[in-house]
């Protein structure tokens, strides 16, 4: 008579389930001990099996803390039950960071850069893109990329940079998600008429998350521009300007060895128009890259975002 096989034991093991939520299983055990977060059951002599109640008092844990909620904060609340509100942090929250060393160290920052961070480590792609949203459309686009998004791309930056190529998928998943939002923020807005900027990298910049939060800005104020990316060719450039005619050209550089001063110096030359009419755009260099003796001269240069939006919609209008 054959033994029919003992049953499966029911549920998830802490492996399992720190790779379904995208956590360490370090992360998941220190929350148990501190707490108290963890298996409703367990058998003696087995090793933990995490329930679909557990599992789901957990998913809300991630999903609370990944919202820059207070780990403590979020414990409660997830042991409480799913809520279809999420809980807003206490002012004066310490900026915290998850459990275990796989954290971006953001410093003191608003609690949805927090968020951020812990969803781009969990390399939780559907948390980082609401969080993104909800940044933007509550804060505007200049709030978001200042205070959201650009302090999670530095720390990004940095974890892999100090890290090898650990982190370099978090900084390329957080990148992409940052310019659909910002994107989408454009894509909403009414598209404004009248004479449009020009918005360039120039040709061997491949930087463009700073200059899609610009044109975000921009279509939130009803500034119209056409963008035409990272890495326009010279001749591409000034074609472009011929074409279009912008009154304002803003051409981004994110590093020194990308500030083309020469290639400047044309555009702010060309000219179009009847003869005896001929109009010549306004230029701004904008970006780390034209810092000190970089900036050419006769251009303009915007200390910031917030600066570029207001000095070109004043140029336009």
């Amino acid at each position: 008579m054959t033994v029919p096989p003992a049953p499966a034991p029911a549920g998830l093991t802490t492996g399992a389930l720190a790779r379904r939520l995208g956590v360490s299983p370090t992360t998941i055990r220190s929350w148990e001990r501190r707490y108290g977060i963890g298996p409703a059951h367990r058998a003696p002599g087995r090793h933990r099996r995490w329930e679909p109640a557990d599992v789901a008092a957990l998913e809300e844990m991630c999903r609370l803390t990944a919202r820059g909620v207070n780990p403590a904060e979020a414990a409660r609340a997830a042991l409480a039950g799913p809520t279809p509100g999420l809980p807003a942090p206490r002012s004066g929250t310490a900026a915290g960071t998850s459990s275990g060393g796989n954290s971006l160290p953001v410093g003191t920052v608003r609690p949805e850069c927090r968020g951020l961070a812990r969803a781009a480590v969990r390399l939780d792609a559907p948390e980082m893109a609401r969080i993104l949203r909800r940044s933007v459309d509550e804060l505007g686009a200049v709030v978001a990329w200042t205070e959201v998004m650009v302090p999670a791309l530095r720390a990004a930056g940095r974890k892999w940079a100090t890290e090898g190529e650990r982190y370099v998928e978090v900084e390329h998943l957080l990148s992409w998600h940052v310019a659909a939002a910002l994107r989408r923020a454009v894509d909403r807005a009414e598209p404004p008429t009248g004479p449009a900027a020009l918005l360039a990298g120039m040709p061997s910049e491949l930087h463009s998350l700073a200059l899609e939060a610009l044109a975000a800005a921009m279509a939130e104020r009803g500034l119209p521009f056409r963008m035409f990316g990272p890495a326009l060719p010279p001749e591409a450039l000034l074609e472009a300007v011929r074409r279009t005619g912008p009154p304002v050209v803003l051409l981004w550089s994110q590093v020194t060895r990308t500030a083309d001063r020469a290639l400047v110096a044309r555009v702010a030359r060309t000219a179009w128009g009847p003869q005896g009419a001929r109009i010549q755009p306004v230029v701004l260099v904008a970006g780390p890259g034209w810092t000190g003796p970089r900036r050419p001269p006769g251009t303009l240069r915007p200390r910031d975002l917030a600066g570029a939006v207001d000095l070109l919609a004043e140029l336009l209008h």
